[in-house]
């Protein structure tokens, strides 16, 4: 089957001298992976392997056998040029992290539109804005929505977020439950837009606490997340 459809590059890797492995998080097919043959070595074919940077938004021609095997590209091109993704340091760090995010986070190979259409609007965002130091933030917490682990905002006053439950609560009831400084900031993530969630003002630390806690939360509700190995520099970067 030949399917047309916007694609976002969530990660790559090189398979033998010449070829590349690429997945794709597709609008109309969910996550695909697509063997490129010979793509590092040729200058002159349609497809090249400078399309395939992290979170790149495509267009793409591609034939699916829908076997669960390597599928094919056969044509490409770019949707969106970005103007600063890959070239601003602070912002290609933050593209690292999240296309691991996304490697650990989607796995099905079904269309998931409004998932698409978040991530899309979420990179496009991040390109044309500078002030992003709560863009990661923002980004995860919102994600949840679409991955279906929202957490619960029902009591919202309550002190404590129990992670495992992704609820706020009254007291601490198991070791997932968590209070002070960084959750009372990470409940004014909850509901609010990208332009808005940049005014929140963190301490470094706090802004990486709330992370951290993220992070755990994930695990907690996701099936094989593992925290991102560009953690350290992101952490870096924003303290």
């Amino acid at each position: 089957m030949i399917i047309n459809s916007s694609a976002i590059v969530i990660h790559s890797i090189r398979y033998s001298e010449a070829d590349l492995i690429v997945s794709l998080f597709t609008k109309t097919s969910g996550l695909r992976s697509y063997l490129l043959k010979g793509v590092l070595k040729s200058k002159r074919g349609k497809i090249r392997a400078s399309l395939f940077q992290p979170l790149t938004l495509l267009e793409v021609q591609a034939a699916h056998k829908d076997k669960g095997s390597l599928e094919r590209i056969k044509e490409a091109r770019i949707k969106n040029v970005y103007t600063t993704l890959h070239t601003d340091y602070i912002k290609s760090a933050l593209v690292f992290f999240i296309s691991e995010v996304l490697k650990n986070s989607i796995h099905e190979e079904e269309a998931n539109t409004s998932l698409f259409e978040y991530l899309e609007t979420a990179l496009l965002w991040l390109d044309t804005h500078d002030t992003i130091g709560n863009f990661h933030i923002t980004f995860l917490t919102k994600l949840t929505q679409y991955l279906g682990f929202y957490p619960d905002v029902s009591q919202l006053e309550l002190p404590y977020f129990n992670m495992q439950e992704g609820v706020f609560q009254t007291a601490s009831s198991n070791v997932y439950c968590v209070d002070g400084d960084q959750v009372a900031q990470f409940k004014l993530f909850l509901g609010t837009n990208f332009e808005d969630s940049m005014n929140i003002g963190l301490s470094k630390d706090v802004r990486a606490k709330i992370l951290a806690m993220l992070l755990v939360y994930f695990e907690l509700h996701l099936h094989g997340f593992k925290k991102p190995k560009s953690l350290s520099v992101l952490q870096e970067i924003f303290n």
